[in-house]
């Protein structure tokens, strides 16, 4: 029987469009680097941490192997390389509950880390033609357009939604400029609900946009504004509890595409997605193969689209030309009865307040209207001068 973990890690094509900048749905192999930053003397104490790690992360699904390497010139300079048989299964892991639990020991010796993740594209050195038939590698390098795109989310107290939405909406945006190499381009935050999320757009180094944003006042006052507010409590004296709180928020872009047309005036719109328990990755699947195809489509009204996957979190964020109106159900990602269909039996449609025909193909604009996030700022930093 095919697993679950199997199925996402096909390839959504053989060749993958060109107007695929981003995804981890190609099937290739993927190569993990985490570098870590251990305080003085902890060195002992992280690597027992390191092995009774290990030891869990090697019965994960889709786990190949890993290496833990100190520095030859800086002993507080570690690195970890892991492989994995695709992107979808580390994903699932690292984005998990039992990842935030299984990391905890290794907090207190290590004061910095930073994860770089890789498809395989080219290797040299497998043992034999067999072995390289089961390596799959990525058939050929994305041409992006200088942006890593990223998401935040968390959920507010249900009744607060209206003074959190003002909150979010008047806040004083941070400098665009980071450093030399590095810039916010914009940050699109909706809300859906009692469920808060912001993207942001950026060039450069993701890391280094996060804690920019993080360190400025104005930002830093907002989110102290709606800490009462929040679900989840959390407390900024606390770098602990702050580090697990972001842990949990993140939302990574899993799949980008760009239709290749002018879309300047195109309207920003995000839709949200909830899946049924353990589906989350298979529904941004079919979101992404669909949004692959429509690129194609001259007659799309969607100009770019970008994917964003956590556990049983879907949002898909859009700019469409002529505004939602201008074709609904391709705005939607499922053009053709089939997809949705599939739709219907990945996502939660309670959780969205969605019927049964609104998921069965029978009222697809109203389960567009549904799935709508409310925009509360959509913000473009000006290019430097």
């Amino acid at each position: 029987m095919t697993t679950t973990s199997e199925r996402i890690s096909e390839p959504l094509t053989r060749q993958m469009s060109k107007r695929v900048s981003q995804s981890v749905f190609d099937g290739s192999r993927l190569r993990v680097m985490l570098l870590v930053d251990v305080y003085d003397g902890a060195q002992q104490q992280f690597l027992e941490a390191y092995e009774k790690l290990c030891t869990q992360v090697a019965s994960v699904p889709g786990h190949v192997s890993d290496q833990l390497c100190q520095s030859i010139e800086n002993p507080s300079q570690w690195l970890i390389t892991s492989e994995w048989e695709s992107a979808p299964p580390f994903l699932d892991w690292v984005n998990s509950e039992d990842h935030v639990q299984m990391v905890r020991p290794l907090h207190s010796c290590v004061r910095d880390t930073r994860s770089l993740r890789f498809h395989v594209v080219r290797e040299t050195g497998v043992a034999t033609p067999a072995e390289s038939a089961t390596r799959r590698l990525q058939s050929a390098p994305r041409i992006g357009d200088g942006k890593i795109r990223h998401a935040l989310t968390f959920t507010v107290k249900p009744g607060s939604e209206e003074k959190v939405a003002k909150i979010l909406a008047d806040y004083a945006p941070p400098k665009a400029k980071v450093d030399e190499s590095t810039r916010l381009c914009r940050t699109s935050l909706f809300m859906h609900g009692n469920r808060v999320v912001r993207a942001i757009e950026v060039e450069g180094d993701l890391l280094a946009a996060l804690r920019h944003v993080s360190r400025q006042p104005e930002v830093r006052a907002v989110e102290e504004a709606i800490n009462p507010y929040l679900e989840q409590e959390r407390d900024f004296d606390d770098p602990e509890a702050t580090r697990v709180f972001f842990t949990r928020a993140a939302v990574p872009a899993v799949h980008h595409v760009t239709s290749g047309q002018e879309c300047s005036e195109a309207e920003r719109l995000a839709l949200y997605y909830p899946a049924q328990a353990g589906r989350g990755m298979e529904l941004a699947r079919l979101l992404a193969q669909q949004d692959e195809l429509a690129a194609d489509d001259p007659n799309s009204p969607v100009c770019s689209s970008t994917v964003f996957h956590r556990d049983e979190i879907v949002v898909r964020l859009v700019d469409v030309r002529g505004g939602i109106e201008a074709d609904p159900v391709l705005a939607l990602g499922l053009p053709d009865s089939p997809q949705a269909a599939e739709l219907a039996t990945l996502v939660d449609g309670a959780a969205v307040g969605a019927e049964g025909s609104a998921l069965k193909g029978e009222d697809l604009v109203r389960f567009l209207t549904l799935a709508r996030m409310d925009l509360v700022t959509d913000r473009r930093s000006a290019p430097e001068a």
